[in-house]
């Protein structure tokens, strides 16, 4: 297992970070996504820590909590402390159904992360993320109460998810007038089906020192080869709920190249793509999930998988995405600007 810097925390986390997603039995969309239980998510925690992870991502809303609570019955049955096992959790999404159990306000950040706490059965959090922006509630109010939680010892560090490039900019700006507690992380989707952080996100985070983190590097699935157009009537989570959203005519495309560059390489699908990824410098870890010990052994296996130069270069070009502008526009003028 290779290893990276979070940031400027000084925290070193594994390339490959164990989702938690799956653990638990929610409802609604849950029930669509976890199921593992207590016994089956110990024994994917105890391959994975075998195998040189030593982060595990989950939520306070993944299955109404139960992730959570099913992290911390793993690492209890497994000895694992924060030396062998970092964790990360989340806060923004539903957890309740009254009018302040959402959102980044400080009173919905202080009682989820008490929560998290005792779910998790640690006294503070490794890295403490806020799941997305909340437009009802003002940035400074929000990275107030979470410099109070680092200052309290509840919480180490401090992560984003899905933030935007200005979103980044002006939270990392606050942080800095104030001297409160930085952003360490921003984790984003990121994959061969969707390359959009590199045109803002990605560079605005390398600027101010935030470590890209990335959730599903398979696009729900997409890039097993399983789901695309004309596939034998392959079922499940991706196929019934489309999330990520896919555009099967720009996507299946792409599955195709991963398809035969997997035949090269003796390799599945799913390990080229998430060989491809982890080859990005810009990426700090990627997340990968499993239901089943076999699946999270083939995703851990993809460190293995070498890519040649002309692969990826295959991979590149069939995965460019659209240039918005001003970038089509820069593009054009800088083409006499090449240093030779």
């Amino acid at each position: 297992m290779e290893y990276s810097t979070l940031g400027r925390s000084g925290l070193r986390i594994s390339r490959l970070c164990l989702g938690a997603m799956t653990f638990g039995a929610g409802t609604g969309i849950w029930g669509e996504i976890a199921g593992l239980d207590r016994a089956q998510a110990t024994r994917l925690v105890a391959m994975a820590v075998e195998r040189g992870i030593n982060l595990i991502d989950t939520a306070d809303a993944y299955s109404q909590g139960q992730s959570e609570a099913v992290v911390g019955q793993a690492l209890a049955d497994l000895g694992l402390d924060e030396s062998r096992m970092l964790v990360a959790t989340k806060v923004r999404l539903r957890t309740g159904a009254g009018h302040n159990d959402v959102g980044l306000g400080r009173s919905h950040i202080m009682r989820s992360v008490e929560t998290s706490l005792r779910r998790i059965g640690r006294d503070h959090i490794d890295l403490f993320q806020l799941h997305d922006r909340d437009e009802l509630v003002p940035l400074e109010e929000t990275l107030r109460a979470l410099d109070d939680l680092v200052r309290q010892g509840k919480v180490r560090h401090l992560g984003v998810c899905n933030f935007s490039a200005g979103d980044l900019e002006r939270a990392q700006g606050i942080t800095a007038r104030t001297h409160w507690a930085r952003i360490v992380s921003n984790q984003v989707h990121y994959a061969l089906t969707s390359r959009d952080v590199e045109h803002e996100i990605a560079p605005v985070a390398k600027a101010n020192d935030v470590a890209l983190m990335v959730w599903s590097p398979l696009a729900g699935g997409y890039l097993s080869g399983k789901y695309t157009q004309g596939s034998s009537g392959e079922t499940g989570r991706r196929t019934r709920l489309n999330f990520p959203p896919i555009d099967p005519a720009k996507a299946d495309p792409i599955v195709r190249v991963v398809c035969d560059i997997a035949a090269e390489l003796n390799a599945s699908p799913a390990q080229v793509a998430l060989a491809w990824i982890l080859a990005r410098r810009e990426v700090c870890s990627v997340i990968v999930g499993a239901r089943t010990p076999e699946q999270l052994a083939a995703n851990l296996d993809a460190q293995q998988i070498a890519l040649n130069a002309a692969q990826t270069e295959r991979l590149n070009q069939v995965s460019q995405p659209h240039l918005p502008y001003p970038y089509w526009m820069q593009q054009f003028h800088d083409k006499d600007r090449v240093v030779v």
